[in-house]
Order: structure tokens, then sequence, then C-alpha cells
């Protein structure tokens, strides 16, 4: 009986012992469920290519080791892609809020240099409307075209120039006011005087002088004025230039592997969730991003610059005020021509010869002679009592009827150069002081950006980390620092040279630099600290202001921002914009 169960049992054991050594070498092999989890939800690529269990017979290019491993070439190929498309990912959504808020004042500055501009335009046309109504039709297309000069002027257009614009409008003034203003009698109709005469006019206007000093002074006024909106404009635009051309950098082929050992390897391992080294990443990612540090410097010079030229908006109503003078300068010209009308009529004569020659009795009508504007002597008299001087008004006045008197009053004061506290739009001042203080974040953005990027790939509370080959305590490679010369020690990376386009970019932006500060008259290239001067200036650019309800900021008229560059023995000198 015995006998014949004994060859059963020792079946039966080794049967069961068959069975639980397949069990054990079952769960001896490693699962990759995990790795094929990570790489669905980090949107890899196909899952296809990531195996069910470790394998050892795999020959990998960038995460090799010693034992099983879950990754396979095709999936070393798409984490390759996938840490060069997150990383580029990443750069953009920083590199991404720059970008918007220089787009983003770029366009509010032009709103309100339009709104501006707009404004005195229709201001300026209400003066030939109301005054001159004889030459308003004409005038108007001339008002128009140097308002539109002075519009490009501060975009920023190189063709344009403020002195010549405003100097080429009253080169064609001159023969409307010579023709309809000094001798209206004899220019009743235009079509009475020769193209040659007009032409004549036009071209001896500078010589003739017929307006004085204030075609000069008015080109003078407004060049001051807007040269700092100007260039405020073309640097905006360089400044988005510069954010684009980084954003098409492509990464080298060294930085994907870099990133591939840093983020994907331990994944090849089944160790998904830990997370790289604080130093391997700043070493990583200074590599890849070795081009981009290069433009630290002619970018910290470059966002100097834009301080420099928000601080100069913000520290007044300079740009307003010249704008809304442009009525009150031409007015006081064409003044000026009729005050000297004699005069002028016989300069003219000798320069241009007799220009009434084509003007006979029988080709102007009587309803032609009936409109023409004789000159009045109370606005003769109003026209000493306005280009006298403050003191010298009382006495002049005196004589004027009431009536006169408060025409006088009317036509003499400016308007309003501020909206009520009740409507309060941005004005130029206040988008200034909000551009400066965002902008002023962003002086060493392409230094911080390793430290930027690799605050999200780092935890800084864990015990252990990925050191690039094994799970550590601590990081014990060499941290390198920015830039390209740093690199050469980099232990993580080796790069040798920078893309191009980078190289462009940067000789480009450091040309730019001293070109701007060359213009601004500041004689230097940047790299000096730009910085209000102290004392009054810096009251007035405080929190409060006029347009937050004070009663006053601190600045009397006229005062402008001022570039303050330190000296190397310790004194400052003011660079003014105005």
């Amino acid at each position: 009986m015995l006998r014949r169960t004994a060859p059963r049992v020792c079946c039966l054991w080794i049967l069961l012992s068959s069975v639980l050594i397949w069990r054990v070498q079952c769960a001896s092999a490693q699962s990759c469920h995990e790795v094929k989890t990570a790489f669905q939800l980090r949107q890899v690529g196909s899952l296809r290519w990531v195996p069910e269990t470790a394998t050892t017979d795999v020959d990998l290019l960038i995460c090799k080791h010693q034992g099983p491993t879950c990754c396979t070439r095709k999936m070393e190929e798409s984490y390759y892609a996938a840490a060069q498309r997150d990383t580029l990912q990443n750069i953009l959504s920083y590199s991404f809020e720059l970008k918007y808020l220089i787009l983003g004042h770029a366009s509010s500055f032009q709103d309100t240099f339009h709104s501006l501009l707009s404004f005195t335009l229709n201001h300026t046309y209400s003066l030939f409307d109301s005054t001159y109504g004889t030459i308003s039709q004409d005038a108007k297309p001339l008002v128009s075209t140097l308002f539109s000069d002075l519009d490009l002027y501060l975009r920023g257009d190189a063709n344009i120039s403020v002195e010549h614009s405003v100097h080429s409008f009253y080169d064609k003034l001159f023969p409307l006011v010579y023709q309809h203003l000094v001798n209206p009698g004899l220019g009743s109709n235009v079509s009475t005087w020769s193209s040659e005469g007009s032409e004549c006019l036009r071209a001896t206007r500078h010589d003739i002088n017929p307006f004085g000093p204030h075609p000069q002074e008015l080109a003078q006024g407004l060049s001051r004025a807007l040269v700092a909106g100007r260039a405020l404009s073309r640097a905006l635009a360089v400044g988005s230039e510069v954010l684009n051309a980084t954003e098409s950098v492509g990464m080298a082929r060294q930085c994907g592997r870099a990133l591939v050992r840093m983020l994907f390897c331990p994944h090849c391992r089944g160790l998904t969730l830990i997370r790289p080294c604080g130093g391997l990443c700043l070493n990583v990612m200074r590599g890849c991003l070795a081009g981009l540090a290069e433009l630290d410097g002619p970018w910290r010079s470059y966002v100097a610059l834009l301080e420099g030229l928000s601080r100069a908006l913000s520290g007044g109503y300079e740009v307003e005020l010249a704008l809304l003078r442009i009525r009150e300068r031409i007015n006081d010209a064409i003044l000026t021509a009729q005050l000297n009308g004699p005069h002028l009529s016989a300069v003219v004569g000798k320069v241009c010869g007799s220009l009434t020659e084509l003007v006979s009795s029988t080709q102007v009508s009587p309803t032609s002679r009936s409109l023409t504007p004789s000159v009045n002597p109370t606005i003769e008299l109003l026209t000493s009592v306005s280009s006298s001087s403050p003191t010298a008004l009382p006495n002049k006045l005196k004589s004027l009827p009431i009536r006169c008197f408060r025409l006088y009053i009317v036509t003499s004061l400016s308007l309003p150069l501020k909206p009520s506290k009740n409507d309060k739009p941005r004005s130029l001042k206040k988008i200034s002081k909000e551009f400066m203080g965002y902008i002023q974040r962003y002086k060493s953005f392409f230094s911080t950006l390793p430290e930027m990027l690799c605050e999200g790939e780092v935890v800084m509370d864990e015990n252990t980390c990925w050191s690039g080959e094994d799970v550590v305590e601590s990081y014990t490679g060499h941290v390198v620092g920015n830039g390209l010369k740093a690199q050469k020690h980099n232990p993580e990376i080796k790069i040798r040279s920078v893309d191009p386009i980078l190289v462009n970019v940067k000789e480009k932006l450091e040309h730019f630099n001293q070109e701007m500060w060359g213009e601004l008259g500041l004689g230097t290239d940047g790299r000096e600290d730009v910085e209000t001067s102290s004392g009054d200036a810096a009251e007035g650019s405080g929190e409060c202001d006029d347009e937050d309800g004070c009663q006053g900021s601190g600045r009397s008229e006229g005062e402008t921002g001022e570039f303050v560059r330190p000296l190397h023995h310790g004194s400052k000198t003011t660079v003014s914009l105005r």
C-alpha cells in the first residue's frame, strides 16, 4: 500500500515545487506599470513603446546602467523630444509674461500719444475756425500733416524730424497768411496769385522770417518734449524683437540629452517620483541657456534705459504742455506777421518782386471784396497786449472796452490740462510710473531664468534626489555659473558655442543701447545705474501725486524727469531730456 502511494506523493511535491518556483520568478520580474502611467500622463509618446516588465538586453544611448530597465530606444527618442518640448514651453511661459508687459505698455503709450495728438489737433483746428476763417480750409491740411508727422515721430519713424516738420508747416503756411491776412485786399482770391509767387514765399520764409522766433521755439520745444516718448517707443519695439528672436532659438543636441538624463532616466529604473537635485538642475539649465545668459549684460543696460525713459515721462506733464502750446505758438506767429505787415510787404517785394501784378480790379468781384476781412484796431490792440510782458498788461487793458477785455480773457486762457477728479483716465504719467515699477523686476531675467525653471523641477524638502546617475542625499558635483565661459567646467553638459541667432540679437541690443544712450546725451553704454536725482525731484515721484487727489506733487510747473549718472569721483551729472 505504502509502495503504491509513494510515487504519487513524490509527483505531487514536484508539481507544487514547480508552481512555487514559477510564482517566485514572476514576482521577481520588475513591473513597468508606473512607468507606463507616467509616460501617459506626461504625454511623452505612444504607450506601445513601454514594456510590461523590465528587461536587460536593451541597447540604450542615454540612460545606460547595469540591471533591468523599463526603457527602450524608442522611449529614449520620445523622452528626448518631450524634454525639449516641456523645457521650451516653460521658457516661453516666463518670457510671455515679459513680452506681454512690453507689448501691453507699448500699446498703452501709443494710445495715450494718439489721444493727446487727436485732442491738440482739434484744439488747433479751432484756432483757424474761430480766428482765421479765411484760411481755415487751406490751413487745416497743413495742420493735419504736421500732427501726422508728430504721430509717426512718436512711433519711432526714423524718417521724421520734428524740426523739419515744424518748419515745413510754417513754410507752407506763410503764403496763406501773407495773401489773406497780411495783404487781404490783394489776396482775396487765391487763383489771382501765381504759383511762382506762392513758391517764392515758401522758399524764402526762413530768410524773411515773417513769424519771428515762434517757429524755432515750437520746433525746439516739441523736440525736447517728445524725445523721451519717441525713444521709449523705439525701445519697446526692440525689446519685443529681442524676445521674439529668443523664442525661435532651439536647443542643442547636448542639451536634449542632459535633460533626458535629469528628467527621465530615473523612470527607466521605475523611479517616477524622484526629483532631480538642485545642483544637477542648475548645471543642466545653465548649460542649456548659456546663450541666453550672454544677453544678461545688454539686457540690464536696456532695462536701465527703459527705467530712465519711463521716469522722464512720469516726472511731469511736459509732453501734454508742449502739444497744447502748438495752438498758442501758431497764433503768436500769425499775429507777429500781421503786426509787421508793412515791413513784411516791403521785404517780400524786394525778394520775390511784385506779387500784385496779376491782380486787376476787374478780376475781383464786389462780393469777394466785401468778404475780405479788414484789420480791426481792437484786434491790433489785443495782439499787442497778448505779445507784451505780463507786467505791461494792466495798463493796456485799461484802454479796452469791457467786452474786448472779456474776449481777451476767454481767448487767452488755456484749456484744462487734466480732467476732473470724477473722470480720471490713465494719463501718460500714470502709465509711465506703472511700467517703471513692473520692468524693474525683469532686469536680471536672462540670468535668473535657470533658477526659475529649476523651481518647478526640484523639491527642496526631500531627503534624497536624483544626481543624474543614482539616488543620493545631496549633489556633489561642481555647480557652475551663468554664461558661455562658465560652461567649460560644467560636469553635466558641454557647450562650446552660442546659437548664431543669439549672437546677432546680442550685437543688435548692444548697438541699440549705445545709440540710444548717445542720442540722449548720456555718453555711456548703460552699465552704470540710472537713478533719480535727490531732493525735490525725488519728492515729486512719490506714491501720492496730483492724480491721486493730492494737493501738490512736489514738482514745479515745467519741471521734468531727469537721468542722473553717477561719476567715478562721487559727484553726479544730470542730463535732462528736455
